[in-house]
């Protein structure tokens, strides 16, 4: 069986591949999403994947992550992300917790600075 940090890199691995039924099939079916600067809380795995459909509109322009590293092993783990995009070209970092129940991730909230985020566009 994976650790916590292996599904969560599994994770960031299949959103590099854009395989959302790979990404999903990691988290429980009631999980929750989420970002800062959101009013609404994503619940549940169709609302999820529905949103991952239309990822590059809630990234800026030229997104690109370069490192990830993660922090923790079991229970909860902080994946620290590396990140440039055209208006940043700099780069800056944003960090991302993932909590887990029983091997699925059933939270999962990121932490940015919301003015540089939203900057970005």
């Amino acid at each position: 069986m994976a650790s916590d940090a292996e599904i969560v890199q599994r994770g960031w691995e299949a959103v590099g591949r854009g395989d959302w039924d790979a990404l999903i099939a990691d988290y429980t079916e009631d999980m929750i999403f989420v970002m800062p600067g959101q009013n609404d809380v994503l619940e549940g795995t169709a609302a999820f994947r529905n949103a991952l459909e239309n990822i590059g509109a809630a990234l800026p322009p030229g997104f690109e992550i370069t490192s990830i590293r993660h922090i923790g092993e079991t229970g909860e783990v902080v994946s620290v992300v590396e990140w440039k995009s055209d208006k940043v070209p700099g780069g800056s970092q944003l960090a991302v917790l993932f909590k887990f129940t029983e091997g699925k991730i059933h939270e999962e909230r990121w932490f940015v600075d919301t003015e540089q985020w939203n900057a970005a566009f």
